[in-house]
Order: structure tokens, then C-alpha cells, then sequence
């Protein structure tokens, strides 16, 4: 059996990209003990990384906010979403702040 595809969406605008890929994979495994694979993208058009969320293969859950890694506990594909959307509109919250 194949990873299933729960969700995937892409929403570009005038200057940013972000970006939703989330799989359930058919076996949990020791890096994700939950059973899911993601990487959830945020960044500008010229190609940097704003915020991500990812558990890529030997890392584990985690999340990028700049150029810091740092853990991140995976509770729920829901409140994933939601940390990502929360960590984006602060960015953006503390962005317009400091202009």
C-alpha cells in the first residue's frame, strides 16, 4: 500500500507562496510514530524559506522559522494546520510591526 494523499493546496499570491502537502502513510514509523508525512511551506517568490513544517526521514517533527530548526510535537493533522497558520500570521503580524 502506497501513502494516501489527505491533502494538498497552493495558494500564491503577489508576494508569497505557501504551500500544503500532508500524506497518511500506510505503516507508522520510528520517525513518525503518528503515521503521517508533511511539509507545509511558507516563503516569498524569490525562493525563501519564511516558516516550514516538515518531518523529513531521519529528523523527525519539525518546524524552520527563519534559518532556526526547531522540534516540533505533532499532536493532530488539525492542530498542525492550525501552528502553521498561527506561526504565518504572526510572521506577517510581526512584519508589518517592525516596517
Amino acid at each position: 500500500m502506497k501513502a494516501k494523499l489527505i491533502y494538498r493546496n497552493k495558494i500564491i499570491t503577489e508576494d508569497r507562496i505557501t504551500e500544503f502537502v500532508i500524506w497518511q502513510l500506510p505503516n507508522k514509523t520510528p520517525d513518525r510514530p503518528h503515521g503521517v508525512k508533511y511539509r507545509l511551506y511558507h516563503g516569498d517568490k524569490k525562493g525563501h524559506c519564511i516558516i516550514r513544517y516538515d518531518n523529513e526521514s531521519g529528523k523527525g517533527d519539525h518546524k524552520h522559522i527563519g534559518s532556526k530548526e526547531i522540534f516540533y510535537q505533532f499532536v493532530s493533522v488539525e492542530e498542525l494546520m492550525k501552528d502553521f497558520i498561527f506561526d504565518i500570521s504572526k510572521f506577517h503580524h510581526e512584519d508589518i510591526l517592525n516596517e
